[in-house]
């Protein structure tokens, strides 16, 4: 059967490569992203494109009526619009930790309430429909340079387990995508906004935050490649409740699992410098 699926956030990485792959399975997908333009290598490819900024409500009811229009109903939506804000905790300003939480916390909420009439009519009409927030391994252990993003990705998967129990009862199936390091221009965004003012006491640290900026993408996972076996396990019926993939998706959260506290921070630290950081 094909699913209709709305996708957030397709400009690049994750949200491109599972565009393309759901589409080349004979899925009807809807692409989306803030910049219309960037969705052009998409529509080339024969994918249904729509403009979406997630932090614009009347963008996304305007998203939410062309696929009524189009489609009817919503068999799917993947919540994978997000940025990582990089900085030492006291480094960032309200607008730097609101702008991350509202993006990658309150935005995926706001478009699963939209999307619930086309999910619900989905359900009507096939007996199923799925929610699907992207999170990270990261929202499992936090680094050094990055707890905004850490910390936004544990409140999506927070909200993910308590949407998991509240839509059960309406036959919609959460779904979280967990994903370890995927090649992307995830981390040279990331670099391109780090908070380090002039005053800051991690100013001689500069070095180990570019470095976590950038973590992701050593050894990473192509995106075309982390997105095959996720495409396969969300097409799934039931889906499973969590999907891991990518580099270190697997290692890096069972050592923090079984690693004393003091041991993983040491190891953490050493990573990102500042076992050699002298203030």
């Amino acid at each position: 059967m094909q699913r209709t699926i709305l996708i957030t956030g397709c400009s690049s990485g994750i949200g491109s490569a599972l565009a393309r792959e759901l589409n080349k399975r004979g899925q009807r997908v809807y692409a989306t992203a803030r910049r219309p333009g960037t969705l052009a290598p998409l529509a080339e490819a024969g994918i249904e494109t729509l403009s979406l900024d997630v932090n614009d409500e009347d963008s996304i009811a305007a998203a939410m009526a062309q696929v009524r229009e189009g489609a009817g109903h919503l068999d799917m939506l993947i919540n994978n619009a997000g940025y990582s804000q990089v900085g030492a905790v006291l480094d960032l300003t309200r607008e730097d930790l609101r702008g991350q939480y509202e993006t990658n916390v309150i935005a995926p909420v706001a478009v699963a309430r939209a999307a619930m009439p086309l999910l619900r009519a989905a359900v009507a009409a096939n007996g199923r429909a799925s929610l699907v927030n992207v999170g990270s391994i990261v929202g499992l252990f936090t680094t050094p340079y990055a707890a905004a993003y850490c910390s936004s990705k544990a409140a999506i998967h927070s909200l993910s387990d308590a949407l998991r129990m509240e839509l059960a009862p309406f036959g919609i199936s959460v779904v979280m995508i967990q994903p370890g390091g995927v090649r992307s221009a995830f981390g040279d965004h990331a670099e391109a906004a780090i908070r380090l003012p002039e005053d800051s006491l991690y100013k001689a640290a500069e070095a180990g935050i570019r470095a976590r900026a950038q973590a992701g993408q050593q050894n990473a996972t192509p995106a075309e490649e982390f997105v095959v076996p996720v495409v396969d396990k969300l097409l799934q019926e039931p889906p499973p409740a969590i999907i891991r993939g990518g580099a270190g998706s697997v290692r890096l959260p069972l050592l923090k699992k079984l690693l004393p506290l003091k041991t993983f921070d040491k190891q953490v630290s050493k990573i990102f410098g500042l076992d050699r950081f002298r203030p």
